[in-house]
């Protein structure tokens, strides 16, 4: 079995972080999130180091949608990572946990006029995407007697291998102006007096496992870059944004790292701005690659039942990890309290959601499953918790963070209390 880097089996028990996941889910019950901090600042280290080594300024902002739990943001800012934030509270969040304004970017298809707003009264960059936008933050800066600084978001249209859903640069998208369009709207944007432009911007997709449509995103880009220029921009950065993928089937699935990633990218983009006659700094968002293979969800199993399956009914489904039906997506499953014995029978694991669809892994060989064992969902750090909900009145699960031989929360689990907490009664219902 070939598991992550930050698991390993012990005494026939999955472990993650050194820590044994049978005494985390005694100590901190069921379900259970469990994240390693320091896989997460190893991953991000690689990621610095690999551009950073050969490309001389550079800045890795964090994609904070695929987990916004504060503690991990934290981490992150210790480290020096910025964020790439997709709404006001993901940018509260990110500042919250004490990242530096100037290493943020304010993202997004549909911002509000309370979203701009905030934005200016931060003094984070905004990525605008379209021309209402811009005029929407120029009126907002004006207000505020600020000039906002932007980039724009630039819809490459290109076809890249992932699942269409999470392909962003594709000529459909609802993301970013058309490359065709992007100098009339710098030249929009030069027009205004309380905006600057800085800085463009892409992102062509999520969990891409090959390198080549990263390398010519940056040629796009750089081109693009060169004819901004023209204009009497003068850029500080280019960015290239994320979407590199995780190998999600171990030892099945490519698996091309940050350094692959980077040898292919940095020499396009390098040779990019030398052409256009500029040196700006290289900013990526990777979300996924950061946080993903750092975190397992733990489920108990409440009962085994044969039917057309062997149904594995858990305790955790779509509303703690929603990827599966969502997008179809494939989480390696490990029986916990007995990850050291040989597979003896197919099943399919279930949660308790009222949903046909409510299923985490289908047709899985693994060792014999009795109600009261622990079942492990691999690489669950992004977009699981970010994505749960309390659907069927299902209060979220807890979230613990590991760093060296500590374990603790980082999210109490949700009462039934809490599944209310936000209702009103209407006058009418009061008596």
């Amino acid at each position: 079995m070939i598991l992550p880097p930050s698991l390993s089996v012990k005494d026939g028990h999955l472990h993650i972080g050194g820590h044994d996941t049978v005494s985390l889910a005694a100590r901190f019950g069921t379900p259970l999130y469990v994240t390693d901090e320091d896989r997460i600042c190893a991953r991000y280290r690689e990621v610095r180091d690999a551009l950073s080594s050969r490309y001389g300024k550079v800045r890795v902002l964090y994609a904070a949608k695929a987990n916004g739990n504060p503690a991990i943001l934290r981490a992150l800012a210790t480290e020096g990572a910025g964020a790439d934030v997709f709404s006001a509270g993901e940018l509260l969040l990110a500042l919250r946990a004490g990242m530096d304004p100037d290493r943020l970017l304010f993202n997004g298809s549909s911002k509000s006029e309370p979203d701009l707003a905030l934005a200016v009264e931060k003094r984070v960059r905004v990525s605008v995407d379209s021309l209402d936008e811009l005029h929407a933050l120029d009126r907002a800066a004006g207000e505020a007697g600020e000039v906002a600084e932007i980039s724009f978001r630039v819809n490459p249209a290109l076809e890249v291998p992932t699942n269409p859903k999470i392909a962003t640069g594709l000529r459909t998208s609802k993301f970013g102006i058309p490359a065709g369009d992007i100098l009339a709207a710098y030249q929009a944007a030069l027009g205004c007096s309380h905006v600057r432009p800085v800085g463009i911007h892409c992102h062509i997709g999520s969990q891409i496992l090959e390198v080549d449509p990263f390398a010519r995103a940056a040629a796009v880009m750089t081109g693009l870059a060169a004819g901004v220029t023209e204009l009497g921009v003068r850029l500080r950065f280019i960015d290239l944004g994320g979407g590199l993928g995780i190998p999600y089937r171990h030892g099945a699935d490519p698996a091309p790292s940050f350094s692959d990633y980077a040898a292919a990218v940095v020499p396009v983009f390098a040779a990019g701005v030398k052409e256009a006659g500029i040196s700006p700094e290289l900013w990526v968002e990777p979300g996924r690659y950061l946080v993903a293979d750092s975190t397992i969800l733990l489920a108990r199993v409440n009962s085994v039942k044969e039917a057309h399956r062997r149904f594995v009914n858990v305790d955790a489904g779509f509303n703690l990890l929603v990827r599966p039906v969502m997008y179809g997506s494939f989480h390696t499953v490990v029986v916990a309290n007995k990850a050291g014995d040989l597979p003896a029978h197919r099943y399919t694991i279930a949660g308790p959601i009222c949903e046909t669809g409510d299923i985490l892994a289908e047709d899985r060989d693994l060792p014999a499953i009795a109600a009261g064992d622990l079942v492990a969902v691999l690489d669950a750090g992004a977009y699981g918790f970010s994505m749960a909900s309390q659907y069927n009145g299902r209060p979220r699960c807890p979230e613990v963070l590991i760093r060296g031989g500590d374990a603790a929360l980082m999210r109490r689990g949700e009462t039934l209390e809490d599944l209310t907490a936000a209702a009103e009664r209407p006058p009418w219902q009061a008596r």
